[in-house]
């Protein structure tokens, strides 16, 4: 049996999809899995023993499929899905320009991105929306990184050099899709977090990337100016380095993003902090402690575009230390 998965979307969002493969192998064991999805994603995907293809757009495929499933709403993966021949659809296209489930259980998913009542009410994780768009079982089948020896060499490699005793190391992640621009902790929350964990011995691993430059470079100066402990990745690491540095945290700390799917992927008991996304929508696996802003629901979903200084202090250092040291 020959099957096609499409899902392209953000990164975070193809890891939290994932599940789904295995999810298929168990219903079709002897299926083979075109998963179809964008070049920057392959890289954490290698290895996922679910996928025996990973294709990237763009491309033409000619091959016809027993199955399709096709997760996203945009119009490449709507094109791809109607185009792509397959006995049977699930999932997502678009007609005259408006998206379209392929089945009745795609629709619930559909309805909540046009519907802020609906979203607001939802108390389904993502994962459920999607097996459920899928006519699939979900029995919490989790997404899953798997790191090569390349990928731990690089992550011993940073503790040596760093000499870092990994064994009360936590990770912080202050970033997100600028998307939201009130998705993420304020720096000097991020700042006050990290002092207070020196006091009591924590070691703390900064993480950014390319989008947080600016700022990751402000918080360093600051950091070293006071002469506080930390460490911190390169933010231009590639996805899998980025991956085998959460992978040497005991614990991490992240907002509603790319970071927190990662984490959750490779098993990390994770703090996640919710500003103006859904906490619902979140599947937490038994790892994640969900920590909501108090003022979330003046801002989700209708205003969850804006900026908020208000909104981005709204979580104190204090409330992170204690769900942090109270997540075993």
């Amino acid at each position: 049996m020959k099957i096609a998965v499409i899902k392209l979307g953000a990164k975070g969002d193809v890891i939290r999809t994932l599940p789904i493969a295995e999810a298929i192998k168990k219903k079709y064991p002897n299926s083979e899995i075109n998963w179809i999805t964008r070049d920057n994603i392959k890289e954490l995907m290698t290895g996922n023993p679910f996928i025996n293809k990973i294709s990237s757009i763009p491309l033409e495929i000619n091959d016809k499929f027993d199955i399709l499933y096709n997760f996203d709403i945009e119009d490449e993966a709507t094109f791809l899905a109607a185009s792509i021949k397959s006995v049977k659809k699930y999932g997502f296209y678009s007609e005259g320009g408006y998206p379209i489930s392929f089945n009745l259980g795609a629709e619930y998913y559909l309805n909540t991105l046009f519907d802020d009542e609906l979203k607001r009410k939802n108390k389904k994780t993502y994962q459920e929306m999607m097996f459920e768009a899928a006519e699939l079982k979900f029995d919490k089948e989790k997404p899953k990184i798997y790191l090569n020896e390349k990928d731990k060499k690089y992550a011993e490699d940073f503790i040596n050099k760093n000499k870092i005793n990994t064994a009360n190391l936590i990770g912080i992640h202050m970033g997100s899709s600028p998307r939201w621009p009130s998705k993420v902790w304020s720096k000097d929350k991020v700042k006050e977090f990290i002092i207070e964990s020196n006091k009591i011995g924590q070691e703390v691993l900064l993480f950014g990337g390319p989008d947080e430059l600016a700022k990751m470079e402000n918080l360093v100066s600051e950091l070293k100016e006071n002469k506080i402990k930390f460490y911190q990745n390169n933010p231009h690491n590639s996805d899998k380095e980025f991956a085998s540095l959460i992978n040497i945290c005991q614990k991490v700390i992240c907002s509603d993003s790319f970071a927190l799917h990662v984490a959750i992927a490779l098993g990390k008991p994770t703090v996640g902090l919710f500003f103006c996304t859904s906490p619902s929508e979140v599947e937490s696996y038994g790892i994640l402690k969900k920590i909501v802003s108090p003022m979330l629901y003046e801002f989700f979903p209708e205003r969850q575009d804006q900026y908020s200084e208000d909104l981005v202090n709204s979580i104190s250092s204090k409330d992170v230390l204690d769900a942090l040291n109270n997540n075993k």
